[in-house]
């Protein structure tokens, strides 16, 4: 086994690979980290996951309890992402979630893995997602991006990013979400306005 001095080295070269990969830019600027997992919060959470599935390509995997009720339209996402790419896979046990969302991301073979849980997952769980989408890069065809989709505030402990993202629409049919960056490793906390359009989402000036 490698001691301390080898552990820690193996550690930074995996780093600054992963420093390496171009991040995945949703919304303008906004950006996440490939290899990582991230967690969107609120009621507009799954939009905020289809944003980001429509900036990438290739297959996504979407992971879904069996007995949450609900389904998204596909007519509903085309606006935002391509149905046609999209694997829906609905575990019927609580405990096949996340072990079917490690598993997909360790195969390294699709660039988003989205699960959407019925509560935040601790943080055993989530380092272990960490370390099964860095083995995924490692090992496997692409460097995926996982994204775990929360109720409430949420609160997982040990994700890369936290976001929240809920409606506030306007008279006339107008549609607007707050976006907020809650907790980031590297970037401070942050608030826009998300504004839909005939040309697709678009963010406004960060909010006071």
């Amino acid at each position: 086994m490698p001691d301390a001095a080898d552990a820690a080295l193996i550690l930074a070269q995996t780093r600054k690979k992963r420093r390496s990969l171009p991040p995945v830019r949703f919304l303008g600027d906004l950006a996440l980290d490939r290899t990582r997992v991230h967690e969107v919060c609120g009621g507009a959470r799954r939009r905020m996951a289809l944003m980001v599935a429509g900036a990438m390509e290739g297959t996504v995997f979407w992971i879904k309890p069996s007995w949450m009720p609900g389904q998204i339209n596909p007519e509903g996402m085309l606006s935002l992402a391509d149905p046609s790419r999209f694997i829906f896979i609905s575990p019927i046990r609580p405990e096949d979630l996340l072990w079917t969302m490690e598993e997909s991301l360790r195969a390294g073979l699709v660039s988003l893995v989205v699960a959407d849980l019925p509560h935040p997952p601790g943080l055993t769980a989530v380092r272990r997602l960490h370390l099964a989408a860095e083995t995924g890069a490692e090992e496997g065809k692409v460097a995926p991006l996982g994204l775990i989709l929360t109720p409430g505030d949420g609160g997982a402990p040990g994700v890369e990013t936290r976001w929240s993202m809920r409606p506030a629409h306007g008279e006339n049919g107008r549609e607007a979400w707050r976006l907020a960056r809650l907790r980031a490793r590297m970037q401070p906390e942050a608030r826009w306005t998300v504004e839909g359009t005939k040309e697709g989402p678009r963010l406004s000036p960060a909010q006071a």
